[in-house]
């Protein structure tokens, strides 16, 4: 286990600072834009999680 630890804190570090990159990306580009992305996003992970937990439907 502690082997991997660092491994572990350098891929949270890297995905964090790259999701905050990202998202100061997205608000440059303009308010609106960031609100249609993140619902975007938002929506399509609720349809994965229907798809998966839903059944047959």
């Amino acid at each position: 286990m502690k082997k991997y630890f660092p491994l572990a804190m350098v891929a949270f570090l890297a995905t964090t600072l790259t999701s905050c990159a990202a998202i100061e990306g997205i608000f440059k580009a303009g308010l609106w834009t960031g609100i249609i992305l993140v619902v975007l996003v938002l929506a399509l992970i609720i349809w994965v999680i229907s798809k998966v937990f839903g059944g047959k439907g």
